[in-house]
């Protein structure tokens, strides 16, 4: 039996007209939005959307369907909540989820809309509360999509701790920096609890995310181009908070507004991300158009890569090309595992194996300069080199030079 349905507005008056956005796709779940779902009145407001009535409570694949489901949530059965929120999060960065719910409370609200929801609506639902809510969704999307550049996303993903994967980052930002120009790579450190990016790159007055967060406001209008110091190579700093912030203080639409200024601004951004998976962290990684994986030769190591792996998988995320780093790699089989024996445990080749060079790297680190200027031929600056190529192939200088 259904729970939900929506209403009819008291008065005469009609509801603001919308504009007229591009052709989105939205399913209404007719199973829990009641007997009579306005398809007909949301079809006449938005002809330029396409709305699908469909026979279930949640449709499988709906992403390669829908850019937006309209779903109905009994709040007061804590179990359904529970599923509901675990669909959002698996939604994040796929299509955006409207929650017509019955029973709401403040508690489970906020949680559907950290989770991701595009919006939570207590039910029943009037034509006009419905047609802002979708006004404001689609104008959304419409500036997400507006701001979606050339710009790419690079994330950085740890097979556990110390692996060495900001180091990793922030010498591979400085040697992109060295080919795109000024204000070419940022390099983002989203590790909100243990992140020390802008403390390898000596850039003391790096600006936060925690500053961001507190400025308010738009974050995709934010002007990250001119607002981000930057080290001396060019590369710009969004650091980590100076003090340990609550991994969810970010959240799946913080996150949707940060990548848009940041592709708008740049043309590559390198992320750094925490160990643990969240829904924004999900988001981000939908949202990348590679995944460097890093990890150490070590056996707890191979195994988390193996897992890191397993996930990106379940969570649909494996037609992200994924590019595997083993890092800090001793000579002569020194570590006591073999780089085979390795990848037949990940079930994959190492697409780069970096060499260890501890005294170089903390040299580089301390004085917040490129490997280069410390040493310059080195066989660890060679295969970061090597990354930075994979991640943005150089170009020929005669290539490089036109419109200098």
């Amino acid at each position: 039996m259904s729970l939900l349905h929506f209403g009819r507005p008291k008065t005469t008056a009609p509801p603001p007209q919308p504009h007229r956005p591009t052709a989105w796709r939205v399913g209404l779940c007719g199973v829990g939005l009641g007997a009579d779902p306005p398809v007909a009145m949301l079809s006449a407001m938005f002809p330029a959307v396409t709305f699908r009535l469909l026979d279930c409570a949640w449709p499988e694949r709906a992403a390669h369907a829908f850019d937006l489901l309209i779903v109905g949530l009994d709040g007061a059965d804590p179990a359904e909540v529970e599923r509901m929120g675990g669909r959002i999060a698996a939604a994040a960065g796929r299509f955006e989820v409207l929650v017509a719910m019955r029973g709401a409370d403040i508690e489970a609200t906020r949680r559907l809309l950290h989770q991701g929801a595009a919006d939570v609506l207590p039910a029943p639902v009037s034509d006009t509360t419905l047609a802002i809510a979708l006004e404001r969704i689609f104008c959304r999307l419409d500036t997400g999509r507006a701001h979606k550049r050339s710009g790419e996303i690079i994330s950085m993903l740890k097979a556990g701790g110390g692996v060495g994967a900001t180091s990793l980052a922030a010498q591979t930002a400085v040697m992109l920096a060295g080919r795109t120009g000024p204000a070419g790579v940022c390099l983002a450190d989203l590790d909100v609890q243990m992140g020390a990016a802008a403390l390898y790159l000596d850039v003391g007055d790096a600006v936060t995310v925690s500053q961001v967060l507190a400025a308010g406001g738009a974050v995709e209008e934010m002007p990250f181009a001119s607002s981000l110091p930057c080290h001396r190579s060019g590369v710009a700093v969004l650091g980590a908070p100076q003090e340990m912030m609550p991994v969810e203080a970010l959240s799946p639409t913080v996150v949707d507004g940060l990548m848009a200024a940041l592709r708008r601004d740049f043309e590559t951004t390198l992320v750094d991300l925490p160990t643990v998976w969240t829904a924004w962290t999900n988001r981000l990684l939908r949202q990348s158009q590679r995944i460097v994986l890093v990890t150490h030769l070590s056996v707890p190591h191979v195994h988390l890569a193996r897992r890191q792996l397993h996930m990106l998988t379940a969570q649909r995320l494996d037609d992200v090309p994924v590019t595997l780093v083993c890092n800090q790699v001793e000579p002569d089989g020194a570590s006591g595992l073999s780089l085979k024996a390795a990848e037949q445990a990940i079930g994959r080749p190492f697409d780069l194996v970096v060499p260890e060079d501890r005294k170089l790297m903390h040299q580089a680190i301390n004085q917040g300069l490129a490997l280069s200027a410390v040493r310059r031929g080195s066989k660890l600056e060679a295969a970061i080199g090597r990354l930075a190529d994979t991640l943005v192939p150089a170009q020929p200088v005669a290539l490089a030079q036109v419109g200098r």
